[in-house]
C-alpha cells in the first residue's frame, strides 16, 4: 500500500487535472488511470464562477483525495500564501508545494522551496515538495519536515523521461524511510514504469496524459505500466552486467558425437 503522512491508498499513480480537451474527458481519464489522487491548481479553483464550481463539482463526483499545488509561485511569500488559501478552499493540510526559480525549464528554486516547506510544516501543513533530483536538497527537506519528496524525471512537459537515473536511485537508496514520488518530465508508460522499478513509490503526471491523442486510453496505459514496474521492483530485478551470459550454459553439461 501506498502510505502519504498516515493515508493509504491502492495506486501509485497520480495525475494532474490541467490540459485536458473537455472535463468529460477529463474525468473519464482520471477514472481510467485508477488514481485516488489528483493534484488541482489553487489558482484555477480560487477564480471562483461557475466554470470553477463545474470544475469542482467532477472532481467530488470522481470521488478522489486532492492535493491542492502552488503551480506558478515564484516566491516564498506567494507559495505560503496560495497554500494557506488551499487550506480554506479544500479543507486540507496537504499541499503540493513548488517555488519556481526559471520560467524556460521550470527548474525549482530550490532555496525558496527548503524555506517555505520549513514554514508551512510548523503552521501545520504536509508538505509534497517538487524538488530536482539532488540528494542535499532534498536532505533538507526531510530535516524541516516533509515525510514525501518529489524529485522530477526532467522539466516539467519535456516528456523526456528519467535523464538522470543514477541520481534517482541515490535519493531511493538514501531516504529509505521517505515516500519519494518522481513528478514533473514522464513522457511514456515505460518511463513510469522505470520509476517504479528504481523502487519508488509513485509517479505523478499530467501532460502526457492530458495531451495524448486519446487521453483515456493513455490513463489506462499509464496505470499498467505503474503496476508493472512496481510488480518487477518487488519480484526483484536481474542486475545489468558488462558482460553475457548464457541461458543454457555449455559447463557441464553432456556432449554426444557422431560415431565416425
Amino acid at each position: 500500500m501506498l502510505n502519504f503522512y498516515g493515508k493509504q491508498f491502492t495506486s501509485r499513480l497520480l495525475v494532474g487535472t490541467a490540459l485536458y480537451p473537455s472535463p468529460a474527458i477529463m474525468q473519464s481519464a482520471i477514472r481510467a488511470s485508477g488514481a485516488e489522487i489528483v493534484t488541482v491548481s489553487v489558482r484555477r479553483e480560487a477564480a471562483g464562477g461557475k466554470a470553477g464550481d463545474a470544475f469542482w463539482s467532477l472532481i467530488r463526483e470522481l470521488g478522489v483525495t486532492v492535493l491542492p499545488n502552488t503551480a506558478g509561485c515564484r516566491t516564498v511569500r506567494e507559495a505560503v500564501t496560495t497554500a494557506k488559501l488551499a487550506r480554506e478552499l479544500f479543507g486540507t493540510s496537504w499541499i503540493k508545494l513548488e517555488v519556481i526559480a526559471d520560467n524556460d525549464t521550470l527548474q525549482p528554486d530550490v532555496v525558496g522551496l527548503v524555506e517555505a516547506a520549513d514554514i508551512l510544516t510548523k503552521d501545520g501543513f504536509e508538505v509534497f515538495p517538487y524538488c530536482t533530483e539532488d540528494l542535499s536538497v532534498a536532505m533538507r527537506l526531510v530535516d524541516v519536515g516533509c515525510k514525501v519528496v518529489m524529485p522530477w524525471a526532467a522539466p516539467i512537459g519535456s516528456a523526456k523521461g528519467i535523464i538522470s537515473p543514477d541520481a534517482l536511485k541515490l535519493l531511493r537508496d538514501r531516504l529509505l524511510e521517505i515516500a519519494l514520488v518522481v513528478d514533473a518530465g514522464i513522457g511514456a508508460p515505460s518511463h513510469a514504469a522505470r520509476a517504479l522499478e528504481l523502487g519508488y513509490d509513485a509517479v505523478l503526471l499530467n501532460t502526457a496524459i492530458a495531451k495524448a491523442a486519446d487521453p483515456v486510453a493513455m490513463a489506462r496505459a499509464f496505470r499498467q505500466g505503474v503496476e508493472a514496474g512496481r510488480a518487477a521492483f518487488e519480484a526483484g530485478l536481474m542486475e545489468a552486467r558488462d558482460f553475457a551470459s548464457p541461458s543454457t550454459p555449455v559447463v557441464g553439461t553432456p556432449f554426444w558425437h557422431a560415431a565416425s
